[in-house]
């Protein structure tokens, strides 16, 4: 790999082409982004799955310097949001610094050379700074099943959809009912000749309004009064969660209503309704989800499965599904997703010796003894009640706050103060402890193995972003 640029960019998605386009439009253009996959996009590239569409109102869905006028309905689709991601990379002439086909082996920092040592899989590059954008859904996790690796049909995850296996006519089981199965159910549905959807909690889903956007969106000034009209009611949501769980009373009366409305059947009813606090896990939208479970081809299976064998999968009271092909909708390996990258920083140092004790970040950005090491979508940044692309874009002006830093006092690298990380993150913890997401009754994708939540940003958006705008010196350690 020819050329070592300043800053290193990996990933492609809202995040790396975010950090890209900010860092020309500041006069930058000495770094690369890369990417493993063929294109860009990350995760809106990765899934294309059926019925694959965000679950986030369109108007927040789009970077606030470049807001997307072409939404065709409040929840964009999948094709959508990966063609608006292309689009901004070529207006803002991204697309010559990625690097594709390009996977990070590891990441060292050289403590005489004050730069890392960038292992990827064509080549080495020895950038000043690194900026990860790799997020947290990337790693599909798949369940722990004794036999699962005698099937002899047909398995994928929802995020490795195999579009040259034709479902139509085959029996099929579903394992997971979270935000990706309940958009692709519906779809297969109508195809397969038996679907058995397998559920371990059911999930809280209200119903998605799901409209065509006006043409009035596309006129000077309506998107932006639309998108801050959006930002705020999303923000009224975060009271219930992180407040006071009983404020979220009226949401969990709409998702009941509307599980009553959809579902006449008294005892599939009660097999659909959650037990643990609205909000607990990530709260779902759909109109055509139930209305898919009472398909004469569908079943719901809510008791455990036991095993899977060369071509069934069993359940704990001894029924055999005999099944064709097997769709994990398992979600992703999240807080594990942060631990498996090989980074190594000052004095040999092991990301993984320093998160020995739970994965953390001053601001869910940066970690002691990682110099000019950024994470965006770190810990604890993630959010259950807005768009996460508002998160990138304040995140992205904390780091360009950073380099900013470094470059006014003429210095070399900037970390923080591990006593700087602490304070934040007892503080949010604290707030944690309180919240929906620890205290909802529930286990989530939030929480890490010792049941603590390294995921979700406790609070308001707008708080976040009042308390990361601007790097305080005082809080890093600048050489």
């Amino acid at each position: 790999m020819s050329g070592s640029p300043s800053i290193v960019i990996i990933g492609s998605g809202f995040s790396g082409i975010g950090m890209a386009i900010r860092l020309k439009k500041s006069g930058f253009h000495d770094f690369v982004v890369l990417e493993k996959s063929e294109d860009l996009g990350g995760t809106w590239h990765d899934n294309t799955y059926p019925g694959c569409a965000c679950d986030v109102p369109s108007p927040m869905y789009s970077y606030s310097f470049e807001l997307n006028k072409k939404w065709s309905r409040l929840f964009a689709p999948q094709p959508e949001i990966h063609r608006y991601l292309q689009d901004c990379a070529v207006k803002y002439n991204v697309r010559r610094h990625v690097r594709f086909g390009v996977k990070v082996e590891s990441m060292e920092f050289d403590d005489e050379a004050g730069r890392w040592n960038v292992l990827t899989s064509d080549g080495v590059l020895t950038p000043k700074a690194i900026v990860s954008g790799i997020g947290g859904l990337h790693i599909p996790k798949f369940p722990v099943i004794p036999g699962l690796e005698t099937f002899e049909g047909k398995a994928f995850h929802s995020a490795q959809w195999d579009h040259s296996y034709d479902l139509e006519g085959k029996r099929v089981a579903v394992i997971g009912t979270g935000a990706s199965a309940i958009q692709f159910v519906p779809e297969i549905a109508k195809s397969v000749g038996r679907l058995t959807v397998f559920q371990r909690t059911p999930p809280w889903i209200q119903s998605k309004p799901d409209i065509p956007l006006p043409k009035a969106f596309r006129f000077p000034g309506v998107a932006r009064v639309v998108r801050d009209a959006v930002f705020w009611i999303l923000e009224g949501r975060a009271a219930g969660f992180a407040i006071d769980p009983r404020l979220s009373a009226p949401q969990k009366a709409m998702a009941l209503r509307h599980l009553e409305r959809q579902i006449p059947d008294p005892a599939l009813r009660a097999e659909l309704t959650p037990d643990y606090t609205i909000g607990c896990k990530r709260l779902l939208l759909s109109n055509n989800y139930y209305p898919a479970l009472l398909r004469p081809n569908v079943d719901l299976v809510t008791d455990d499965i036991v095993e899977v064998r060369p071509h069934s999968v069993v359940t704990a009271d001894g029924t055999e599904y005999e099944v064709d092909a097997i769709i994990f909708g398992t979600g992703f390996k999240v807080v594990d997703g942060f631990a498996q990258v090989h980074v190594t920083g000052r004095d040999g140092l092991k990301i993984q010796d320093a998160w020995e004790k739970g994965v953390e970040a001053h601001h869910g950005i940066t970690v002691p003894g990682f110099p000019n090491y950024f994470m965006l979508l770190g810990p604890n940044t993630a959010l259950g009640h807005s768009s996460v692309v508002f998160m990138i874009e304040v995140q992205i002006n904390h780091i360009m706050s950073c380099l900013k830093l470094v470059a006014d006092r003429k210095a070399d690298t900037i970390e923080p103060r591990p006593e700087a990380m602490r304070a934040w993150n007892d503080k949010i913890q604290k707030r944690l402890r309180k919240s929906v997401w620890n205290a909802g009754g529930c286990q989530s994708w939030y929480l890490d193995e010792n049941g603590v939540n390294r995921t979700i940003w406790p609070g308001f958006c707008f708080e976040y972003w009042a308390d990361t705008r601007k790097a305080k010196a005082a809080e890093f350690v600048i050489r």
